[in-house]
């Protein structure tokens, strides 16, 4: 491996378990400025103190307060957007490169890819395109790769999520996020098809703090190298013991109560 994204590796994983709690917060550009992502400095500096390994922003955010006072926390930078307005909210396009994010001083970049969307011929190019650049650079490629499109009846569906992760992989990718498929036998499927590291998404904020804690607890059990998840995170009414007990799971391979315990639920 090249050594700069090795370094850069060890930025946005734990060194010791191989694994990451990533808090994505590009959410802006799809959906607008939502509860949780107002105050950029704020918003960082929770999930700081919780212990995360990074998070994901869109390169004009990074002025906005991403190194807060106190602890560091990796930084991605997101280069692919689209937004709810659009009449093909699930098209994204590239807005950023890998040079944009170099002279951030990112520690990695990530990209968003929708298998069976009409427009998944573009985004397949700039994914190459892309994993190319950052190959080039030495810095590390993260994946969202998703089904979202007219043939797809469900997109947890394992041999799709599987489908998504193994796209990741082979286009270059040094991580690959994708959903949960529901349970630790079918996550298995996923993860044993892959090389790479692979997490989980949120998805949409669930009710229960338990659940969360169960979705991510089980996917590490299935072979899962932690979570990139965001609303499930920033939304939650105390996000810093949020991510301590993420930390607990991830990190120190806690059981669910306990860490629920640490929450205060």
């Amino acid at each position: 491996m090249h050594i700069g994204k090795a370094i850069r590796l060890e930025r946005i994983f734990n060194r010791n378990t191989g694994r990451t709690i990533v808090v994505p917060m590009d959410h802006g550009v799809t959906v607008g400025p939502i509860d949780g992502i107002v105050d950029m400095k704020e918003a960082v500096g929770r999930v700081v103190e919780g212990g995360a390994n990074a998070v994901i922003e869109h390169k004009g955010l990074v002025r906005c307060g991403h190194r807060a006072e106190g602890k560091d926390i990796g930084l991605i930078v997101h280069l692919s957007a689209s937004t709810c307005l659009s009449p093909l909210p699930n098209a994204k396009t590239l807005v950023g490169s890998v040079e944009d994010a170099v002279r951030l001083g990112a520690d990695a970049v990530s990209i968003h890819c929708n298998l069976a969307d009409e427009a998944e011929a573009t985004m397949l190019h700039d994914f190459g395109k892309i994993a190319s650049s950052a190959a080039n650079w030495g810095m590390p490629l993260l994946a969202m790769v998703y089904a979202r499109g007219p043939k797809i009846e469900n997109e947890y569906d394992p041999e799709v999520v599987a489908h998504c992760a193994r796209v990741g992989t082979e286009l270059g990718a040094d991580v690959v996020k994708v959903c949960y498929t529901g349970d630790p036998e079918t996550f298995s499927h996923v993860t044993d098809a892959c090389c790479i590291p692979v997490v989980i998404a949120g998805g949409p904020k669930l009710d229960s703090t338990r659940d969360f804690l169960r979705m991510v607890h089980d996917s590490i059990e299935a072979g899962g190298a932690g979570l990139s998840v965001g609303r499930n995170v920033f939304q939650h009414k105390d996000p810093t013991r949020l991510v301590e007990a993420l930390n607990m799971v991830v990190h120190q391979d806690v059981e669910v109560d306990e860490a629920l315990a640490h929450v205060g639920e």
